[in-house]
């Protein structure tokens, strides 16, 4: 069968692609760019509402849709909630419509954590069951094209399948993640060294292996699974095993969480604190039943991978 993974040469998109060739699938990635003389590679067009995916989708029995507008922590739209409709409601359910109409198969579709809400508290991590909370646009527009893609399905037998990553960290990773590193890399003290929470992660490599899984997996139908590594942190752990990985010494200072929020508040970054202060856990005991998978990488092979990559000076 051919896959066709939009966003084929982003974080995820390319690591996917790679994933499933090594298991022997023809696969055609969806890319803005396309490099000169690659018959693997296709041009795709803009997440909207107007898009033409047509092309694409030829003698395709499969779409894992990881293309999207992604969160940033300072969205600099005047209406960012417009805008993340546009590409990942409207965008993600124009491509949808058009891959019925082409035939295609199954429909894999990346969103995010966030359509859960944005914390948990002690004792009750995320099921993909529960009622679900966005509160920012990137979680509402992902929300959104989740209950388009749920009514598409029941219209047309399209077999739509729905993953939500946590944080995604990997070779590559940039944002909050890639800053860590070179925190730590630079030897700067943190005040970091005392949060207790827990945070559910999920390496790339154990993502793309999920989502390679839903590809094929008949019990995958109509069903929304959580990932994560099956293990969670906190944010001092974490930056505590990323300096073990990288062999250097982690300066952190005993700051409690409380006047670290604060903090983060007074100066205008109380997103950033949250996140690292506060606690987001998953409960992957529904995704290991259903589809009888376990993550393929553990947290610290995970972090050495991440780690060599970008000392390596690799893109990370």
């Amino acid at each position: 069968m051919t896959v066709l993974v939009t966003g084929g040469n982003g974080f995820v998109g390319q690591a996917l692609c790679e994933h499933l060739r090594r298991q022997g699938l023809s696969v055609r990635a969806g890319v803005r760019k396309v490099p000169s003389a690659n018959p693997d590679v296709a041009q795709m067009p803009d997440l909207a509402p107007d898009a033409n995916w047509t092309p694409l989708l030829s003698d395709v029995d499969t779409v894992i849709h990881t293309a999207a507008r992604v969160h940033v922590m300072q969205d600099r739209a005047a209406d960012p909630l417009t805008e993340f409709r546009r590409s990942n409601t409207e965008g993600t359910l124009r491509l949808a419509q058009q891959a019925v109409d082409a035939g295609v198969r199954r429909f894999v579709f990346v969103s995010s954590i966030k359509v859960n809400g944005e914390s948990t508290v002690a004792g009750h991590p995320f099921v993909a069951s529960e009622a679900s909370i966005p509160s920012d646009p990137y979680g509402i527009s992902k929300y959104e094209a989740e209950a388009g893609l749920r009514k598409l399905a029941d219209a047309t037998g399209l077999e739509v399948v729905i993953i939500r990553p946590p944080l995604v960290y990997g070779p590559g990773v940039r944002a909050n993640f890639l800053s860590m590193m070179r925190w730590i890399s630079r030897g700067v003290p943190l005040p970091l060294g005392a949060v207790h929470n827990r945070r559910s992660l999920v390496a790339l490599d154990n993502l793309v292996d999920l989502l390679a899984v839903c590809a094929r997996h008949p019990a995958a139908v109509k069903q929304t699974f959580l990932v994560s590594d099956g293990e969670d942190l906190s944010t001092t752990d974490l930056l505590r095993r990323i300096g073990q990985a990288m062999g250097k010494p982690v300066r952190l200072i005993p700051v409690p969480a409380s006047v670290l929020e604060l903090g983060g508040a007074l100066v205008g970054r109380g997103d950033l604190s949250r996140r690292l202060c506060g606690s987001l856990q998953i409960d992957l005991s529904e995704t290991r039943r259903v589809l009888a998978w376990q993550p393929i990488i553990s947290v610290d092979s995970a972090l050495k991978k991440t780690v060599a990559a970008f000392l390596s000076g690799q893109p990370a």
